[in-house]
């Protein structure tokens, strides 16, 4: 079956639904519950199906990346590093900037092809963004959760299969 080589997911409104650099307020912490909590002591959460989807694309095998334009790149790290997701991503970009600069370094860094990636992300401008360079983009209005993921999966391996045939053609 057609699978990516690198999975990248944007991280405000698509990991978690808020802007790390507006809604919440570093530094974070993380409760004697286990639960994270920003300065205001306010319960800083993900969406539930996030950590599941990680961890199964970790287990088999999948290259992971961050692509974040957030203002406050250090008090993003510091979430993922609470919610113990630092040991699922192999590649960070987390700085302001143009979603092209972020998957172009990506590219470098991996050495995976553009179209090997697939990319899910909140922003309708980030997806026409970097779909031009050929990545498959998936827009999560609502964040990433298990339906809008497997429909991802389906259409990278949708455009995959077009391609070959046209490849073969």
């Amino acid at each position: 079956m057609a699978q990516p080589k690198l999975v990248v997911f944007d991280l405000d409104y698509t990991l978690w639904p808020f802007w790390v650099d507006t809604h919440v307020d570093a530094p974070f912490t993380m409760g004697s519950n286990g639960k994270v909590y920003d300065v205001h002591q306010q319960h800083v959460q993900y969406y539930k199906d996030v950590p599941g989807i990680l961890s199964r694309l970790h287990k088999e095998g999948f290259y992971l990346g961050i692509a974040s334009r957030t203002s406050l790149p250090v008090a993003a790290s510091d979430l993922t590093r609470l919610f113990n997701w630092d040991q699922f991503f192999h590649y960070r970009q987390i700085y302001p900037g143009c979603k092209i600069t972020h998957f172009k370094k990506l590219h470098e860094q991996s050495g995976i092809a553009y179209e090997d990636m697939i990319f899910f992300d909140d922003e309708h401008r980030n997806i026409h963004d970097v779909s031009s360079l050929g990545v498959t983009c998936i827009l999560v209005p609502d964040g990433v959760n298990n339906d809008s993921f497997e429909r991802g999966m389906q259409v990278f391996k949708e455009r995959y299969e077009k391609k070959t045939k046209t490849s073969k053609s």
